[in-house]
């Protein structure tokens, strides 16, 4: 089963606005799939002020769990983020060893 991870860096003095988005953006997501697992986990600011972001997600009843074509779906949505982020989203899939 294919799991995305997805990290980047959000300043502290924009968390509540990102925060909000990716609540949002998740929330949508899984209504349009149901079943679709999504979480939010954050490292709490470096001495730079920057937090690290990394969004989840895993569908276990479903075949092969994240397609890639959710995940260019996850992409599309969070292009809203962008103004939040300090720097690109990076994504990493994996699967069971």
């Amino acid at each position: 089963m294919r799991e995305l991870f997805v990290y980047y860096r959000v300043a502290a003095a924009q968390a509540v606005p990102a925060g909000i988005e990716v609540v949002r953006l998740q929330a949508g997501l899984r209504q349009r799939h149901p079943g679709l697992q999504a979480r939010l986990l954050r490292r709490e600011a470096a001495p730079d002020g920057l937090q690290t972001w990394m969004e989840i997600y895993a569908w276990p009843d479903r075949a092969g769990g994240v397609t890639p074509g959710l995940q260019a779906e996850i992409e599309r949505a969070a292009e809203a983020l962008a103004p939040l982020t300090a720097g690109p989203r990076h994504g990493e899939v994996f699967e069971p060893a």
